[in-house]
């Protein structure tokens, strides 16, 4: 069975539990456009995938997309799918091509996590000349982070930094001086904070 090049998709935002008033847009996707997102959701899990595109919708960053359900054949997709990228656990971290922080507390999923972006964290506030993004760069140094996963989401590789209390702490203090009061409240979980993810987009080969 052929793969469709283009599908009819209809999209509005996601709002559980009761129905949606919002408009509803209309988009042709191409194949590997709508197989693109919905590897934000599944990984390369090309069953899983089959099973989505039968259904005919999926949930992706706030938005609820549906089409016509179409077959698709396992080995199809699985072809369309080695023209993505793959996990790389031998990919060296580079600090420098960070482009955002997620710290998380512990649990799985975990129970909390809030994601800095390097622009925000590179800004500096009132007069101080040492940088949120600068502390940052200090644990990775301490503590090179450790390969986790690619995210499909993201497209970004993602390196992973256990905190412990004493390194959340000092964290903490670095964020309340360098970081704009308004997200203050959004961290007042990172004396507790489990762990730092960093992440990296992919360099292009």
């Amino acid at each position: 069975m052929t793969l469709p090049e283009t599908i009819a998709v209809r999209y509005t935002e996601d709002e559980a539990e009761y129905i949606s008033l919002r408009p509803i847009v209309r988009q042709t996707f191409r194949i590997d456009e709508l197989v693109d997102m919905i590897l934000s959701v599944t990984g390369k899990d090309a069953a899983r995938i089959v099973q989505i595109l039968n259904s005919g919708s999926v949930a992706y960053h706030g938005y609820r997309y549906w089409w016509k359900g179409f077959d698709a054949a396992e080995d199809d997709i699985s072809s369309l799918l080695a023209n993505f990228p793959d996990a790389d656990p031998a990919r060296r971290f580079i600090f420098e091509e960070c482009r955002a922080v997620v710290i998380e507390l512990g649990g799985t999923p975990p129970r909390h996590s809030f994601e800095i972006s390097k622009a925000v964290a590179a800004r500096r506030r009132f007069f101080q000349m040492r940088r949120f993004w600068d502390d940052l760069h200090s644990l990775a140094r301490t503590k090179l982070p450790i390969y986790e996963h690619y995210s499909y989401a993201r497209r970004a590789d993602i390196f992973s930094t256990a905190l412990a209390p004493a390194e959340a702490a000092q964290l903490d203090v670095g964020a309340k001086r360098r970081l704009p009061r308004a997200l203050h409240a959004s961290l007042a979980f990172l004396p507790e904070a489990a762990r730092v993810l960093w992440v990296c987009p992919r360099r292009s080969p």
